[in-house]
């Protein structure tokens, strides 16, 4: 419970700073083109709330059903809406999927477009999809990137679904193990994998992060990958659900 405590408390925090970010926009602020193509900044929080209410689904129904519309189109009908309903709807969303989700028992697994999940990894799944799509508003408005030690989250998902990558792309998980070491904004290192590997990625975490929601082009990014395994990963890297290169409607 301690984890999932944390992760509900950092994907607070994350769903704040982004909602200060967009809080102020006037309609041609929130009409602002994003990296997404078609996808305005009113685009981008219409998705995380339709994420959210189709997460709060799951958590909270016994036998649930998951939306199926289309991402785009899911995008575009809630982007139709005044911005201070759109952003009201994410604030709804985003508290009630929080609550739903500290009520869930441990153990339980909850049904996802992808593999089911428990609590703290849908909880994980959020953070990584509030700081990716806060990337894209940050982008499309020309301010800094959040980058705050709540990237641990997004950086051990990324690093979780190395496995789940190569599959997308039709290819087997390798057996060799990663060793991946990144600094995280405080200046802590962050360490997964056999220190022995001879495969390895080393950089900045908030480069990673940006390479595992497909934010960056490697070439953008301060990664050094070390062997064949390590280096056709991050060609592939991907932490969320959805077709290979989503990208910024991942």
């Amino acid at each position: 419970m301690a984890l999932l405590d944390g992760l509900l408390a950092d994907l607070e925090a994350e769903g704040a700073a982004l909602d200060a970010v967009v809080a102020g926009l006037d309609d041609a602020g929130w009409a602002t083109a994003t990296p997404a193509a078609g996808w305005t900044v009113a685009h981008q929080i219409a998705h995380l709330a339709w994420t959210d209410e189709a997460s709060l689904v799951a958590a909270t129904h016994p036998d649930p059903v998951l939306p199926d519309e289309p991402v785009d189109a899911a995008a575009a009908a809630g982007a139709a809406a005044p911005p201070d309903r759109v952003l009201a709807r994410w604030r709804t969303s985003r508290a009630a999927l929080a609550r739903a989700l500290a009520a869930v028992p441990a153990g339980v697994k909850l049904p996802w477009y992808g593999p089911p999940m428990g609590a703290a990894s849908m909880a994980t799944a959020r953070l990584m999809e509030t700081w990716a799509h806060g990337v894209d508003v940050t982008d499309a408005l020309g301010l800094p990137v959040s980058a705050t030690d709540r990237l641990r989250a997004v950086a051990h998902l990324g690093v979780v679904t190395r496995g789940f990558a190569f599959g997308q792309h039709g290819l087997p998980a390798p057996a060799d193990d990663v060793r991946v070491e990144v600094t995280a904004p405080s200046g802590e290192v962050w360490a997964w994998g056999d220190p022995a590997a001879a495969n390895r990625v080393t950089g900045p975490a908030l480069d990673l992060c940006l390479r595992v929601t497909q934010r960056r082009p490697r070439s953008a990014l301060a990664l050094t990958a070390t062997g064949p395994v390590a280096d056709r990963w991050l060609d592939l890297a991907q932490a969320f659900a959805g077709r290979p290169g989503a990208g910024s409607h991942g």
